[in-house]
């Protein structure tokens, strides 16, 4: 899915979208933004590429990152639930993993993301292996799967 195919899912449903990105550093929303006119229906990025910068700015509890670490289906979920409490947006997304080169561990591998999206029906996650993609090709999948998954999202509500 396209950035400006899910800018108009999201008029049509009258829906503001924010982001949580740690591994992306913004790219999602860079995508959304990059399309003119989709300050209607964007609310806001949060680059929360740090622990702290995700506990501070979204409210993930250092609990879940010390039990589970960052790259954590746990910790996307929790990205995606405070992008959402902390902005007028219906919809989030939140992306966290492993781009590399190197960082990875055989627990967490390099082209590990988890994603979250957070809406009215609730908050849900999801893991991906991109596999060793190279950083620039890990970044570009986990955007393409978060638009993904925001179409899907706004499809279903």
């Amino acid at each position: 899915m396209n950035a400006e195919t899910v800018l108009e899912l999201a008029r049509r449903k009258g829906v503001m979208i924010a982001t949580a990105e740690s591994c992306t550093g913004g790219l999602i929303v860079g995508a959304l933004t990059e399309i003119a006119g989709s300050s209607d229906v964007v609310d806001r990025g949060f680059v929360t590429y740090s622990n702290a910068a995700k506990m501070e700015m979204i409210g993930v509890r250092a609990e879940t990152l010390e039990r589970f670490g960052a790259v954590s289906e746990e910790t996307a979920a929790e990205m995606a639930a405070g992008a959402r409490k902390h902005s007028r947006a219906g919809l989030t997304v939140s992306v966290t993993g492993v781009a590399g080169p190197g960082g990875g561990s055989p627990e967490k591998p390099v082209g590990r993301v988890c994603f979250g999206i957070s809406d009215a029906q609730g908050t849900r996650t999801e893991l991906v292996d991109f596999g060793d993609l190279g950083r620039a090709g890990i970044r570009a999948a986990t955007v393409a799967h978060a638009l993904d998954l925001l179409a899907l999202a706004l499809t279903e509500q």
